[in-house]
């Protein structure tokens, strides 16, 4: 039997039943491949149901506003998708259809080639594989490839795998049913196969249908498979947070391009600087200190202060002033929502 025969039939028993999947509509499925960027499965399904219920076409959440977007994302973090999926949205809304060629797909804001690939499979049938994080996994240690699987030359040698894998490009699109397509089954079955079974740590390798041809247990390299070059360095960043609180009122602001956070709206902040003598001078009282979040490449500590004051002091440009019950309209970071909830405890 074939990898592919035998990954499939594996998948039929145990792959698992996810609302997307029953569906070839190609917004839901690209919504959930934005979601699920960076996201667990477990994560991202309440998003991906909250989305297809305020927006259920394309055209709707092509016009929103980019705030009501942000809002509706908020908690899942890397905002930048958010972003981008509203880009897209208004991109597929101004061409009158979904794209439904790898080319065109790819055009859309946010969509790299995973990306289109996995729409191009799961929605249109086309025979290519989305080859992600579990394919890289499964792949390397299936055959035992040493490639760092964040170089071009690693990229390009899984992407020749992962086809020979799914025995392209002989196989045609209507090789599949309709329903969930063959090639959307296969890719399906592949990143279910990593999330389940060939996992980043603890793998079952007892219970793998692969165990007696993986090269990596045999050789007792599992652990050491995939290989990813380490080139990002992480940086640290304080942020003081002071909560204004003026006769029902507080002050805050949408942060700009540039940096981390696009958009989103936070309280008077001070980021590794010095503190304003006027703000001082106000007593801040310190509720929370050393409130720890891990961004990629950035790893950040928090202090939140409450300030009480009987006046308006001066704010630094862009700061304005809402009243304090309102703040739940506005799309916050996830720290800044932690620091929030904390406030009304």
């Amino acid at each position: 039997m074939s990898f592919l025969s035998r990954l499939i039939a594996w998948y039929e028993e145990h792959g698992r039943d996810l609302p997307w999947r029953h569906t070839r509509d190609p917004y839901a499925i690209w919504l959930s491949e934005i979601i699920l960027q960076q996201t667990r499965v477990s994560q991202g399904m309440s998003y991906w149901f909250r989305f297809v219920q305020a927006y259920p076409t394309v055209e709707s959440l092509a016009a929103a506003t980019e705030d009501e977007v942000l809002r509706l994302w908020q908690g899942l973090g890397y905002y930048s998708r958010a972003r981008h999926l509203h880009e897209a949205a208004r991109q597929i809304a101004s061409l009158g259809y979904f794209p439904n060629t790898l080319a065109e797909i790819k055009t859309l804001k946010g969509v790299g080639d995973y990306t289109a690939a996995a729409i191009g499979a799961f929605a249109f049938g086309l025979p290519v594989v989305a080859v992600d994080g579990n394919a890289y996994r499964v792949l390397a240690r299936l055959y035992g490839v040493a490639t760092p699987i964040n170089t071009t030359e690693g990229k390009h040698e899984f992407a020749q795998l992962a086809d020979v894998a799914f025995g392209l490009p002989a196989r045609q699109p209507q090789d599949g049913a309709v329903g969930e397509t063959f090639f959307g089954m296969a890719n399906s079955a592949m990143m279910d196969f990593g999330s389940l079974v060939c996992t980043p740590q603890s793998p079952a390798c007892t219970a793998c249908p692969f165990a007696e041809n993986c090269v990596a247990l045999r050789e007792h390299r599992v652990g050491e498979l995939p290989v990813k070059l380490k080139k990002v360095k992480t940086t640290t960043r304080h942020f003081r947070y002071y909560y204004l609180r003026y006769e029902g009122q507080t002050a805050i602001h949408q942060r700009g391009a540039g940096d981390i956070w696009q958009g989103l709206w936070e309280p008077l902040l001070v980021d590794d600087g010095q503190v304003p003598s006027w703000l001082e001078a106000l007593r801040p009282r310190l509720l929370l200190t050393n409130v720890k979040h891990v961004l990629t490449h950035q790893t950040l500590f928090a202090d939140f202060y409450l300030v009480t004051i009987d006046h308006r002091p001066s704010l630094p440009v862009g700061y304005c002033w809402i009243d304090e019950h309102d703040i739940s309209h506005y799309a916050v970071p996830r720290l800044v929502e932690r620091l929030l909830t904390s406030l009304r405890q």
